[in-house]
């Protein structure tokens, strides 16, 4: 039994600063991930502010004057077709 105990001492005078050196290293790890997974949710909130702001614009589009959008959109079409042509022009002298 004594034998033993003596065999112990030793092993546990090892044993506990590599306990404390592994559990430090555990910490560390954790702390890394906790600040990835801070950063990227960040990341998810700017997104998610920039997706709410382009759904405020689509939404105000097509609340405000909604029946009108069609017309403006002709409208931008027939804009187009006018600069073409004007284009080829001053591109061909």
């Amino acid at each position: 039994m004594w034998v033993y105990l003596a065999l112990l001492i030793p092993l546990l005078g090892v044993a506990i600063p590599i306990l404390a050196i592994w559990t430090h290293h555990q910490r560390k790890v954790l702390e890394m991930q906790a600040n990835i997974a801070g950063e990227k949710a960040a990341q998810y909130a700017t997104s998610n502010t920039e997706l709410e702001a382009r759904v405020r614009i689509l939404e105000r589009i097509v609340t405000d004057k909604g029946y009108d959008v069609a017309a403006q959109i002709e409208a931008l079409r027939d804009a187009r077709r006018v600069e073409k042509p004007v284009e080829d022009k001053e591109l061909s002298q």
